[in-house]
């Protein structure tokens, strides 16, 4: 008998402006919108490239990223990437911001962290 397998894991963010925020992921980092609520009331949508989906929600309430908790956590999201340089040099071509290089972090991780329209920190990379 196999073991059950889970294929994937989805964070659920709270967002100030869903607009920006949609823009941000579709038109920054590629992401297709595969679901918007439907106006007046367009406060939840999901957002996916590839294996990875994300989904977004406007509540009325300020976002609160991990780095800005106490204790503090340094990503809100890790995002499996077989290839992160390639992935940097595309984000790279769109004028996304990366607070930090591409590079071989202390933890065994090759990869790059960016931050979302409301300040989540994704990382994308691979063990190395």
């Amino acid at each position: 008998m196999t073991e059950p397998v889970i294929s994937s894991i989805s964070p659920f963010f709270i967002v100030a402006d869903m607009a920006s925020t949609l823009s941000f992921y579709r038109d920054r980092l590629g992401f297709a919108v595969t679901f918007q609520e439907p106006a007046p009331n367009d406060f939840f949508a999901i957002v996916r490239r590839d294996g990875a989906m994300i989904m977004v929600k406007d509540v009325g309430v300020v976002p609160l990223p991990n780095y800005k908790r106490e204790p503090a956590a340094r990503w809100d999201a890790y995002l499996h990437v077989p290839d992160p340089d390639a992935l940097a040099a595309e984000f790279a071509s769109r004028d996304v911001e990366f607070p930090e290089p591409l590079k071989d972090t202390h933890d065994g991780l090759r990869g790059f962290k960016l931050k979302d329209a409301d300040g989540y920190v994704l990382f994308f990379g691979r063990p190395r």
